[in-house]
């Protein structure tokens, strides 16, 4: 379930796979669906980026661009990359400098335990850097194809 907004983002750069540095005031003119999961190279985390990896060239039509974003670091993002064919980059957030400001740090239960974790989570941003709509709690299923079609809405208004 996604939830409109219409807030501008703060401007951020963050390190990316490939020796990139991703700063949103240079994507300026490309949509963007920046996808927040827990950890590279779990069921659920591997699942959700192959759904985004496999309608990518429908995002690139859309004229939006993907990133993944985790705690995981770069090392750990390009094996994960690499071993999924994933076309688009993926970024070490292991400040929690972009999970903090897009709030999706979370308490969460694991065995019984609690810890704070990142909370599944997907924000589409149009292309002057406005939060258009977010996914928070996201379940994977079917997850990638419901932001794709928010992207294609956004990009025809």
């Amino acid at each position: 379930m996604s939830t409109a907004i219409d807030q501008q983002v703060p401007d951020f750069t963050a390190q990316a796979t490939s020796g990139q540095q991703v700063t949103l005031s240079a994507l300026k003119g490309n949509q963007l669906v920046i996808y927040f999961y827990p950890k590279d190279s779990t069921p659920g985390c591997t699942t959700e980026g192959q759904d985004f990896r496999d309608l990518y060239a429908s995002f690139q039509d859309a004229g939006t661009l993907i990133f993944g974003v985790s705690r995981d670091g770069l090392k750990s993002h390009e094996n994960f990359r690499s071993k999924q064919a994933f076309p688009f980059e993926l970024i070490s957030d292991k400040e929690e400098a972009l999970c903090q400001l897009f709030d999706v740090i979370k308490q969460k239960k694991l065995y019984g335990k609690e810890y704070l974790g990142i909370e599944r989570s997907t924000f589409l941003l149009d292309s002057e850097g406005v939060l258009r709509r977010e996914w928070r709690k996201v379940k994977v299923a079917g997850h990638a194809a419901e932001v794709l079609q928010a992207a294609q809405a956004l990009r025809n208004q």
